[in-house]
């Protein structure tokens, strides 16, 4: 699995830039990172039980903390601060945008929830 070699947040566009030992880089929104918390309040404790997170457009992300040699903690401004995005996390959703992302503003839409 690759490894992070550089992350930056910025703060003023709400991104989380990150790029691997393998060359691939990922610009990150908050909101993505938010909605799709690797905790068990966004992921459930069981396959299925996924929550859809609606409201978290305007998110921000108060503080960056690694975790051993595997993973970072992410403080988002909401007080959500209990997913640990490990370096697999994180590349698979980086990978994962493009089709990831229109699929939760579909699921949004279809249960008539807001990124507001």
């Amino acid at each position: 699995m690759p490894r992070p070699t550089d992350i930056t947040l910025h703060q003023a566009s709400r991104v989380l830039e990150v790029t691997f030992d393998n060359g691939e880089h990922f610009r990150l929104t908050y909101e993505y990172l938010r909605v799709n918390s690797p905790s068990a309040e966004v992921q459930g404790h069981g396959p299925g039980q996924k929550v859809l997170v609606s409201g978290k457009r305007h998110v921000g992300i108060t503080a960056v903390e690694p975790t051993g040699h595997y993973g970072i903690l992410i403080r988002f401004d909401d007080g959500h601060a209990s997913g640990i995005f490990g370096w697999d996390t994180l590349y698979d959703l980086g990978r994962a945008h493009d089709t990831a992302w229109p699929d939760y503003l579909a699921q949004l839409e279809a249960r008539g929830l807001s990124r507001e």
